[in-house]
């Protein structure tokens, strides 16, 4: 093996480069305020959640359930364009507790975050949230949840409209 380093070739650019315009630069010259847009898929899944609905996306390629939806299947890079209400129940996958807060506050009582498969996805699919009305000591892998809302008129379309999943049992 050598120890000798290869570059390969490529444009280098500095400040100059750009300020004397050899390199075309519009980021400093594009007026107003610029804002964040969701994207299509995104943006379903957050009105969703302002109506109190879970959506995901499908790729009829791969024949699979995604959530949070995406414009583009990241498997075989096909569209996604259909978009499939899931329950808002599901599955615990895995879970943690966490004595210190977002802020980095200490607690007493831990936040639980949780991966919920939720039901309507594909296997190994869903979201990120809190569980609550549950003592750690009771929380299991595979424990079934379901998702405790805002009120309606309280609901923004955000992941937080939807406060925690609490564990519920089925009826058979």
């Amino acid at each position: 093996m050598s120890d000798k380093i290869t570059f390969y070739p490529g444009t280098p650019l500095s400040e100059k480069d750009i300020r004397d315009g050899i390199v075309l630069s519009i980021h400093d010259q594009m007026p107003g305020k610029f804002s964040w847009d969701t994207g299509i898929g995104i943006g379903k899944y957050l009105a969703g959640l302002k109506d109190g609905v879970i959506f995901g996306s499908y790729c009829a390629n791969c024949r699979r359930t995604v959530v949070p939806p995406r414009n583009i299947c990241e498997l075989c890079f096909r569209p996604m364009e259909k978009y499939i209400l899931l329950e808002d129940t599901g599955t615990v996958n895995t879970f943690s507790l966490c004595y210190v807060t977002w802020d980095v506050r200490r607690i007493k009582d831990p936040e639980i975050p949780a991966v919920i498969e939720l039901d309507g996805a594909s296997p190994l699919h869903g979201i990120m949230h809190k569980l609550g009305e549950v003592e750690p000591q009771e929380i299991k892998i595979g424990m079934r949840v379901k998702a405790v809302w805002k009120s309606p008129d309280e609901r923004q379309g955000a992941i937080t409209d939807i406060l925690y999943f609490k564990p519920f049992e089925e009826r058979q």
